[in-house]
């Protein structure tokens, strides 16, 4: 299978089953305790091919973000065979991305990204999760970040993709979690839940161009699937939601239960409550994301931060991918 650029597709953002765990009992918000955790995180995909590959270029977003709760100390992006240009950037968004390009004739290619992070427990302020939701619809002057005028506005996290998502039975859906004058943190925690429980998750059932329209239907999907749902019901109540992309801690924090799956790659979403704040919540695991995730990259859907993606120059018939990831705690 190939990318819509090019590059096979790997398993990344949806291979982490659900964890029977539960968002805030009885719907409250309050914030987490816990301590800051240090993780050392190693990606690797191979991908191999039957024929000779003459030009491999990608792009790679395998940098964890530093934010307010979390900060990427060391990191580094290693390509093989040794690529003749290689330079890092960010796009619109701020996420940090490295472009390689590979002139050597190849039959292998190995990305490789290692990074140190720190990731703080969330606070969250219960006023303002205690607001009715209406009050969160963005308005135009008002930005997603921190106010930088190069930054997206909130409002762009608002608009539906290029291939329409929003629906009636996806409105529907929403506005059961979402009743009026519901505080955007209860609604929030009830739209993760049911989510939860009304799909089945299943590792392989869907691609990444598969439509939250398909995924409703089926009633099963993978993380990314269940992000980009509770995005599409965000989105049809005219609140601003984003895409996020990263990891699953390999260990826990003492007295929290271990997540399934933790080595791999996972999907959740966020959405908009003023100024700089998000609200992340996690469909897979119903629950709001903690210091057990590792944030790499957002956008406003998968297709704006892939762990990889590119063009290759070959007549090989057949490729194949491996991803390992290791979330480990130090």
């Amino acid at each position: 299978m190939s990318a819509p650029d090019g590059l096979p597709t790997a398993p990344d953002g949806s291979a982490t089953p659900p964890h029977r765990g539960s968002a805030t009992p009885g719907g409250s918000v309050q914030p987490r305790e816990g301590d800051t955790r240090r993780y050392r995180v190693r990606h690797e995909t191979t991908y191999e091919y039957s024929g000779p590959v003459s030009s491999s270029f990608g792009r790679a977003y395998l940098t964890p973000r530093t934010t307010g709760v979390q900060r990427c100390s060391e990191t580094s992006v290693t390509v093989e065979p040794a690529p003749v240009d290689q330079s890092r950037g960010r796009d619109v968004y701020g996420n940090e991305n490295t472009y390689f390009q590979v002139s050597t004739e190849h039959t292998r290619l190995v990305v490789t990204g290692v990074s140190m992070v720190e990731v703080d427990p969330p606070l969250r302020d219960a006023a303002v999760l205690s607001r009715p939701w209406e009050s969160f619809r963005p308005t135009a002057p008002e930005r997603a970040d921190d106010g930088d005028p190069e930054r997206p506005l909130a409002v762009e996290f608002v608009i539906d993709g290029p291939r329409p998502e929003i629906d009636d039975q996806v409105h529907a859906y929403a506005l059961e979690s979402f009743t009026p004058g519901r505080p955007i943190g209860e609604a929030t925690i009830d739209l993760t839940r049911r989510i939860f429980r009304d799909f089945t998750y299943l590792s392989g059932s869907t691609t990444v161009t598969t439509r939250v329209s398909e995924v409703f239907a089926e009633r099963r999907g993978v993380c990314q699937d269940f992000a980009r749902l509770g995005i599409a019901c965000l989105r049809s109540l005219g609140l601003a939601a984003r895409y996020v992309s990263g990891y699953l801690a390999t260990q826990p924090p003492p007295g929290k239960e271990r997540m399934i799956g933790a080595d791999a790659t996972h999907a959740w979403a966020a959405v908009w409550i003023g100024g700089d704040t998000w609200l992340e919540f996690d469909p897979t695991n119903d629950q709001l994301a903690d210091e057990r995730y590792v944030t790499v990259a957002w956008g406003r859907d998968y297709v704006d931060v892939p762990p990889l993606r590119g063009i290759i120059q070959t007549e090989a018939k057949d490729s194949s991918i491996r991803v390992s990831v290791d979330v480990a705690p130090v």
